[in-house]
Parts: C-alpha cells; structure tokens; sequence
C-alpha cells in the first residue's frame, strides 16, 4: 500500500526558481560588450575622476579582485560621483546594436515552468536594453540589479529588505565622502599587505555573500531550491557557498562550486534535462481524490 501511495502524490520537482545572470550570461562574450564597458569605465576613471591614465589598469584591477566591480571598490577607496551618471557613461555607449533577437533561448525560457529572475551589478536601464534587444522582456518575473540592493536615496545602505523591491525607481544621490583617498596601490606594493586592511564599500553587489542573500531574500527565494546561471566563477562559488545550485555558462568545464557548466546557455535542454522533465512527471502522476495546490508567491 505504501508502495503505491508513493504513485498517487504529487511529485515535487527538485527545483522552483531560475534565477539568471545577465550579461555575458543570456548573450556571448563575443558580443563585444564586456570589452567596450571595460574600455568606458578606464575612460570614466581619467576623465570624470581625475585618476592619471598610467596608473588606471592596474588600480581597475586591484579594484574589480577585491570589491567584486571598479565601480564599488572606487567608492571604497573615496571617490564620490552620481551612481546614475557612472553607468549613464559606462553603459550608455555600449555598442547594443550586437545584440539580437534570440528566439531560440526565448523559446527554452518560456517553456521552463519555474519562476525566472534576472540578477545583476548593472543598473536597471542598462538590463531593460539587454533584455529588450534580445526580445526576452517578457520572459521573466522581474530583475534584481544595482537599484534594488542600492536604495542610495538613503545616506546609509539597509539591511531591511522591506524597504527594497525589484528593479526599485528611486532618484540616485552620491555618498560623502573623506577628501584623502585610499592608496589601494601603494597598500598591496607592500610585501605584509592584506585584505583585512582595506576600506569598506557602501555599495552592495556580487560576489559579496551578502548581495547574494539579501537578493534571495528580496525575491522571497529558496537556495536549496534555485539554479543559479552565472558566467563569473567568483559569482558561481559565492552563490554555491550560500546554498545556490550553480550553472557556469560559457564554458563546458566544471569548476570547484559549480554543479554544472554550460557552453553556451543554448545548451541548457542538454546539460540539464531534468528540467524539462517536470510536466512529464507531473503528467504521469494517477490522482485519487482532491490535492491541495501550494500558491505561489511572487517577490
């Protein structure tokens, strides 16, 4: 009898959320973007902050190892400027002509019966353009990006997810800051120097594990329950370490902290074919009598 009950249950699927990264994740690297915000940002740190072209290499590198993007470890350090102009300038010459329709990857979305998030460190413009461009605006619940973990109408960043929602519209204002700014080069020249010293960001993004939580618990997300589809192997082992399932995109090689690892996120049906097999089972299931439906709940 217990043999058949088994039968006559609902059969839960491993997964309920798909929650996806945005660029270099649902487009190639080969689309030039990637290559063209780098370039935008070296010129944004010359000629909007003053910052010698010599020394911009290698301070955006220290920058982007160790506060997870340039533009967090430039306030870090103490530089002050309007978060809405930064990606106005970084973003707003992206070459978004590259980027076309994609109805193949729009055809594998909407036919994966599970909620679907887009969470990423750019602004809420830039993603809207993405999105757009590659015809898949309509393809998810919503998107998690640099205003929703980034309230900067406050003078403080919250932890209180109640006062944060998706893709949030809120005016942008620029922190104080202090009139010296952190040598960050001359810090890691010394041969004791550590990251235990360096000064603490204002701006909340990945790979920090808590951008990562304080999404998860923006979109009322279950990690235990969610796949997580990064192309950044800091971003695919920051999310495993708090709990995220974790799919590497634009390589077919496994990493330590990825479940899985996708050439191209067309290759999904293939890597991943239990998520295709959900209606199936929920089809062969043999129903005896009413079964109460769990709603769902949309963050």
């Amino acid at each position: 009898m217990a043999y058949e009950d088994r039968y006559l249950q609902v059969q839960r699927p491993k997964f309920d959320c798909l929650l996806f990264d945005l660029d270099d994740t649902l487009y190639p690297l080969s689309s030039g973007l990637a290559a063209q915000c780098g370039k935008n940002i070296r010129e944004y740190m010359v000629e909007r902050l003053g910052i010698e072209e010599s020394n911009v290499q290698q301070l955006g590198n220290l920058l982007y190892k160790n506060y997870g993007t340039t533009m967090s470890g430039l306030r870090a350090i103490g530089y002050d400027f309007d978060y809405d102009e930064y990606h106005s300038f970084v973003h707003g010459r992206l070459p978004y002509e590259n980027l076309k329709p994609d109805p193949v990857l729009r055809s594998l979305l909407l036919n994966l019966p599970f909620r679907k998030i887009i969470f990423t460190n750019a602004d809420k413009i830039h993603a809207a353009k993405v999105l757009s461009r590659l015809g898949l605006e309509d393809c998810f619940e919503g998107i998690i990006c640099f205003e929703t973990l980034n309230p900067t109408h406050k003078t403080v960043v919250s932890d209180d997810e109640d006062d944060i929602a998706f893709a949030r519209s809120d005016s942008t204002t620029s922190f104080t800051t202090s009139s010296e700014n952190f040598d960050i080069v001359g810090h890691f020249s010394k041969p004791d120097a550590g990251v235990g010293a360096l000064p603490k960001t204002a701006i909340v993004c990945k790979p920090s594990d808590h951008a990562i939580e304080q999404a998860l618990r923006i979109a009322n997300i279950d990690p235990q329950r969610t796949l997580f589809f990064e192309d950044s192997v800091r971003n695919i082992q920051s999310g495993k370490r708090v709990g995220l399932h974790t799919v590497l995109v634009g390589t077919s090689q496994r990493v330590k902290g990825a479940d899985y690892a996708l050439e191209s996120i067309h290759n999904i049906r293939e890597a991943i074919p239990e998520l295709w097999e959900v209606d199936k089972k929920t089809t062969d299931v043999k129903y005896s009598g009413s079964v109460a439906v769990e709603a769902t709940v949309t963050a």
